[in-house]
């Protein structure tokens, strides 16, 4: 009975603006200025009401949720792209990932190499499949959109080795899709960002990305900056969910304040790769995302930053769920491709 609860949601998010505002609580929900999108605001409301109604919270249950998610909201298939399943092997460990080949090629744009949102816990290749497909298809150029293995039954560094491996495979194989040689872009959106600008830092003086393209990024674990406060309860990503997160990600004795975990606490970012940063405003992760921006401008490094004012952190997975989430996921499509063409 999936196709009828996914078009029951899909009539209700299809109402007013005032409409989805009256059955959220009757006023719009604004923090700093910003109003959050109407379609974002109900989802929210609707999620506060499960966790009124209890349930017990455990990795099963919370990936579930998000694959039902995935589901309803993808917004549909990208014409023009291929996708084909491939593996890679690493030094212990055998890899899944999806690749995402454009049928209009342009053999001067890099290859991109994408990790999914869900705190190193949930999410998975359906999290960010239509966003993969859309740079894709914009830039012409293969993107790899990574399967790394999930805690609690793999904590860290395990998704992140996994991560590495790929990229490495990536470097190596890019020439096989038509893209240049040994030409590589980074990208990810939250723990997939904090993928990425990990890597980014890590190969920055031996092979380097050509692009870091980071999506409301984790960059800071420890971080105490006012967006961590003002929104604590703002859905998906509350103050509890991140807790939830790190318990099972993290492996006793870890230091989250280590740059493999927290790499917005480099002591240096020079000599980066070019880098594209996105934050979302009603985000926990807000500040951490804006200041790594600018701490990369100020080190020297090519950067441009905005701000998705009206959307909640993982807006990248709801495309179906609200004209605004799509058309972010565009842009950063769009401007992704200007970034990675170019690079033979």
């Amino acid at each position: 009975m999936s196709w009828l609860r996914n078009t029951i949601v899909r009539l209700m998010l299809a109402r007013s603006d005032a409409a989805l505002i009256k059955a959220s609580g009757g006023e719009p929900r604004m923090v700093r200025g910003m109003t959050l999108d109407p379609r974002m605001q109900f989802l929210e409301a609707q999620a506060r009401k499960r966790a009124a109604a209890g349930g017990e919270v455990s990795v099963a249950r919370a990936r579930a949720q998000t694959e039902v998610g995935s589901e309803i909201f993808h917004g549909g298939r990208v014409a023009g792209v291929r996708i084909e399943k491939a593996s890679v092997t690493g030094r212990t460990h055998t890899t899944p990932v999806r690749l995402y080949l454009p049928t209009v090629r342009d053999n001067s744009a890099a290859l991109l190499v994408y990790f999914h949102a869900g705190g190193g816990v949930i999410g998975s290749l359906e999290s960010c499949d239509r966003l993969c497909a859309l740079i894709a298809k914009e830039t012409g150029a293969p993107v790899v959109s990574v399967d790394y293995r999930l805690a609690p039954e793999h904590k860290f560094p395990v998704g992140l080795e996994d991560c590495r491996a790929v990229y490495l495979w990536a470097l190596d194989n890019a020439a096989r899709f038509g893209a240049p040689a040994g030409k590589v872009g980074v990208g990810g959106d939250s723990q997939g960002g904090n993928f990425a600008a990990i890597l980014a830092q890590e190969f920055r003086t031996t092979r380097p990305p050509v692009l870091q393209l980071l999506i409301y990024p984790a960059t800071d674990m420890v971080s105490e900056t006012p967006s961590m406060h003002e929104f604590a309860d703002a859905w998906p990503l509350t103050t509890e969910v991140k807790d939830f997160f790190m318990a099972h990600y993290l492996p006793a004795g870890a230091d989250p304040a280590d740059v493999r975990l927290s790499p917005g606490r480099a002591a240096d970012l020079r000599g980066l790769a070019p880098a594209l940063v996105y934050t979302a405003g009603f985000d926990i992760l807000l500040d951490q995302g804006a200041a790594y921006a600018e701490r990369l401008r100020e080190s020297g490094v090519p950067v441009a930053y905005h701000c998705f004012e009206t959307l909640p952190h993982g807006f990248v997975m709801f495309p179906g769920a609200s004209p605004a989430s799509q058309a972010a996921i565009q842009r950063i499509a769009r401007e992704a491709a200007v970034a990675l063409k170019g690079q033979g």
